[in-house]
């Protein structure tokens, strides 16, 4: 099996070296210290993967991103950041890069952040956003999180932008999230009363919907996809949009994982991307953070169903 090759460019030595020595044990590692080198380095190694610190000296990494997109089409990109700006986020991303790690994360998330790009998805240190085209953040987020008000932060973000745009939203969740939700999304200026009235946001009991399809501790996918699809075209009806794109968030996989029924949540997510197959729409799912080293293989399981990470 080919070892992946790392080029890591950061010029803060401190933390340079706490990469490096995090990587050169499963990884051909080597290292630039400013764009000019990173330019240089990459166009003779083409890597598997860059690690590009944004601030660096000669040519910063978004400049140096742009100029890599020809000369080494294949590398896939890691930005390093100490800021958690979100349209900052958002620019690296509209760049083509795989993902965005914010740095004093970088403890807790750098292995997971490479393996997750490495695989081919996406990884941000951020709560997620909705997006219309799909094609940026991906159509089968996952987001880990820290606590309940990170989890309604990414929650109200994806639902709420969903909303703005004139499009569906669907809520799987409990009833103190959905309760918190409704707060947080009155309070961003989005009218959910409204929107529920309307029947544009629909709002449900995770609990609930799990209990029509769930035996023995196993889901029935058909059931569930049949219900959940019923959901879409009753929300689709009624937007604005020509072509609406419904956003989904559902609560059911991670009340599964917390009953320890990992098996059953992988279902579930699986049912979530044959359905993103046949329908236009947008899906969240939300675990809480996990621990890598204890949890490596659970997070390995959850991010493969998933197009793009999020972890706040």
């Amino acid at each position: 099996m080919k070892i992946p090759t790392i080029l890591v460019v950061e010029d803060y030595e401190p933390f340079r070296r706490f990469v490096c020595s995090s990587l050169q044990q499963d990884f051909h590692v080597f290292q630039a210290l400013d764009g000019l080198e990173a330019i240089q380095q990459a166009e003779e190694l083409q890597p598997d993967l860059i690690l590009l610190d944004i601030g660096l000296p000669k040519l910063n990494g978004i400049e140096v991103a742009k100029r890599l997109r020809e000369l080494a089409p294949h590398a896939k990109i890691l930005f390093l950041s100490q800021h958690s700006d979100p349209e900052l986020i958002r620019e690296t991303l509209r760049l083509g890069a795989h993902g965005y790690l914010q740095k004093p994360r970088a403890q807790s998330e750098l292995l997971p952040a490479i393996e997750t790009v490495l695989g081919g998805r996406r990884f941000v240190s951020s709560v997620p956003w909705y997006d219309e085209k799909g094609d940026i953040y991906g159509r089968h987020k996952v987001q880990f999180c820290s606590d309940d008000s990170v989890f309604l932060e990414g929650v109200s973000r994806f639902i709420g932008s969903a909303l703005k745009a004139h499009n569906p939203a669907i809520v799987m969740a409990t009833k103190s999230h959905r309760e918190g939700l409704m707060q947080r999304l009155n309070g961003a200026g989005v009218d959910a009363d409204s929107a529920t009235r309307h029947g544009i946001f629909i709002s449900l009991d995770a609990a609930e919907m799990l209990s029509t399809v769930m035996a023995n501790g196993v889901p029935d996918c058909v059931r569930f996809s049949e219900g959940l699809a019923e959901l879409v075209e009753t929300a689709a009806k009624t937007a604005r949009t020509e072509r609406p794109r419904v956003a989904i968030f559902g609560e059911c996989v991670g009340l599964l994982y917390a009953e320890a029924n990992l098996n059953a949540a992988l279902s579930l997510e699986r049912a979530g991307n044959d359905m993103l197959k046949t329908h236009n729409i947008d899906i969240l799912c939300s675990y809480p953070s996990l621990h890598w080293l204890l949890d490596k293989d659970s997070f390995r399981s959850i991010s493969t169903e998933h197009t793009a990470v999020y972890s706040a």
